[in-house]
């Protein structure tokens, strides 16, 4: 009798520590799709479809947008290797007030222009390099 409640009690457990993370996994999600990632993946989407001819693009579009799930899944199993259940829930929070909004709008730009920054400093750097040489 004794290991039967022992045993009902890990499994009620494991369902618990299970439903958290699944909660834990969609609140990453969720994360990942405000921070501008879902928009700019739809953009990738209509980018590389752009060739896709048009009796051909719906078909497209359902597919390509079907493997969305699968990679926000495996980007959120990154994101839940670095921060916490309640540090993503401060994040959501914070991609859903006003600012947080203004930053996601104007994150994929800011990331160009500052790899487009990063390359010409690179070059720059590479030149000091080689004048050491």
């Amino acid at each position: 009798m004794k290991n039967l409640l022992l045993g009902c009690l890990f499994i009620v457990a494991l369902a618990t520590q299970a439903q958290e993370n699944v909660t834990f996994k969609n609140q990453t999600v969720e994360f990942i799709k405000i921070t501008g990632a879902g928009a700019a993946f739809e953009n990738a989407i209509d980018q590389i479809g752009a060739m896709v001819s048009t009796e051909n693009k719906e078909a497209y579009k359902k597919e390509a947008n079907g493997t969305l799930d699968g990679l926000y899944g495996k980007m959120a199993e990154l994101y839940m290797a670095e921060f916490t259940a309640e540090e993503i829930g401060v994040l959501v929070e914070f991609y859903n007030s006003d600012l947080g909004k203004k930053l996601a709008g104007k994150q994929l730009s800011l990331q160009q222009k500052a790899m487009s920054l990063g390359q010409s400093w690179g070059m720059e750097v590479s030149a000091i390099a080689q004048k050491f040489n």
